[in-house]
């Protein structure tokens, strides 16, 4: 079963999640290699961030080389906007996690 959560800081006093936007965010993302992982969940956060600087895109294999992390750094502008980043990113089927 894939999971898919999106972490916010909490207040410390009532714990309820608290982000200030626009701010910069990081979505890590996990998949299969070889499935060209890299290339997809940047086009989607292009389409919904803007251009991302190269420079704030991080790949990572795993011990075994079966899975890949992505992980983007992007400028988010409200709730609504993650929520359908990470539901684009769920929706190509080569997504097995994003955290």
């Amino acid at each position: 079963m894939n999971k898919f959560t999106m972490t916010e800081t909490s207040d410390a006093e009532g714990g309820a999640p608290k982000l200030e936007f626009p701010c910069e965010y990081p979505i890590k993302v996990i998949g299969v290699t070889g499935q060209n992982l890299r290339h997809r969940v940047v086009e989607i956060m292009r389409i919904h961030a803007g251009e991302i600087d190269e420079l704030l895109i991080t790949e990572r294999e795993s011990s075994e080389g079966r899975f890949l992390s992505v992980t983007v750094v992007i400028t988010a502008t409200g709730k609504p906007q993650l929520d359908t980043i990470f539901a684009e990113l769920k929706a190509t089927g080569i997504v097995k996690m994003v955290l």
